[in-house]
């Protein structure tokens, strides 16, 4: 038999299971309208496994793996299916239907946002591209960013995220488990460290350059190019750094900041975009306590932590890609107190008007053992 033969029949055993499928789903309806009537949940994990283990010692060793990931695959589109189906209405499924139609259609523009940082911060030049006339408090450190939220004083937070070079904050990440607040906007700002020192300062006499330890990272070339008794110190901002030089009295320091802070303490640029890579950004993004989602919204970030067990990260991707929803983003953090476990952070691409994103935001929900809905947002580029 030539290839084409070989072909021929495999088209003929697709045709067949192609059938049996419909079939099967068509039983899954059935089973569906029961559990409805019934009140029962759409998930038997005891029942899985019996047929798991059944089809596996069906299908014999050499391609009992194969048959175990097949069946997998048919129970995800089983349960998506019935899910479907039953229309199970959830707190989340109001809480998302009700911000969307609640929200202002327009994002303001003026707001009282919190920062970290001080004047001239790349949390400000964030804020300034979200916000025309935001009033801006700042604060030492990413939880007080987070506690002014909680206590009312700041309607808005500002937070890096990721970095296209040094990676995710992580810092903000665990935060943002902490505390549920919601992600309403994002923005990403071109990034160009400067080292900047006071006036008359020359290049060859710094002995020590402070800046936010991101902001080091993506400079680590560059500062290895001034020798190894050019000392780097670590502050909480570029801009602070950026501060402390313009007020201290040594003529030896210098600080990685950006080109905004040589006006705001009247300092000078001696070396331009130090950054190690060209095409640096970050991601930024505005927080609140409410949920607020506005008209445009096509990214979507959640949380969420699965049981500790082999395949449970698997049944979430195979639901994800069931819905036919693009993962932008997948971080893992590990999970305080937990050893070894992990919650992950995704980034989905998908409009929230669709009837899958809800859906899927429902079935995640009850999936998962922990589930954060952060926020359905736009990006500002």
């Amino acid at each position: 038999m030539d290839l084409e033969g070989y072909r021929a029949r495999i088209d003929g055993v697709d045709d067949e299971l192609l059938r049996l499928f419909q079939e099967r789903m068509n039983i899954s309806r059935e089973i569906a309208q029961y559990k409805k009537e019934a009140g029962l949940p759409v998930l038997h994990p005891g029942r899985e496994r019996e047929k798991l283990f059944a089809m596996g010692e069906k299908a014999g060793e050499d391609i009992r793996s194969y048959a175990h990931m097949l069946f997998l695959m048919l129970f995800e589109l089983s349960r998506a299916y019935q899910g479907s189906l039953l229309n199970q209405e959830s707190e989340l499924k109001k809480t998302i239907l009700e911000a969307a139609e609640k929200t202002e259609r327009v994002f303001p523009q003026r707001a009282l946002v919190a920062c970290q940082g001080v004047e001239g911060t790349y949390s400000q030049i964030a804020c300034d591209r979200l916000f025309n006339e935001p009033n801006i408090l700042y604060f030492t450190s990413f939880d007080a960013v987070f506690s002014s939220i909680r206590d009312g004083l700041c309607q808005y937070g500002i937070l890096p995220l990721e970095n296209s070079t040094a990676g995710s904050v992580n810092m903000v990440y665990d935060l943002m488990m902490r505390y549920s607040f919601k992600i309403v906007r994002s923005v990403r700002i071109k990034i160009d460290h400067n080292l900047l020192t006071r006036p008359g300062v020359k290049k060859d006499d710094i002995r020590e350059i402070f800046s936010h330890e991101q902001a080091i990272q993506q400079c680590a070339g560059y500062l290895k190019g001034l020798g190894a008794d050019v000392k780097i110190t670590a502050v909480a901002n570029t801009a602070q750094a950026a501060k402390m030089v313009a007020e201290s009295d040594r003529e030896d320091v210098a600080a990685l900041a950006s080109r905004s802070c040589c006006d705001l303490y009247d300092l000078k640029c001696a070396d331009s975009s130090v950054q190690d890579k060209g095409s640096n950004f970050t991601r930024f993004i505005c927080i609140s306590k409410d949920l607020e989602i506005y008209p445009g919204a096509e990214q979507t970030s959640i949380m969420l932590t699965t049981a500790h067990k082999p395949g449970a990260l698997y049944n979430v991707l195979g639901r994800i890609y069931t819905h036919g929803v693009n993962v932008v983003k997948l971080e893992s953090r590990p999970i305080p107190d937990r050893n070894f476990e992990f919650m992950f952070y995704f980034d989905l691409e998908t409009s929230i008007y669709s009837k899958k994103f809800i859906q899927l935001m429902c079935e995640l929900e009850s999936m998962c053992e922990a589930f954060q809905y952060l926020g359905s947002y736009s990006e500002v580029l």
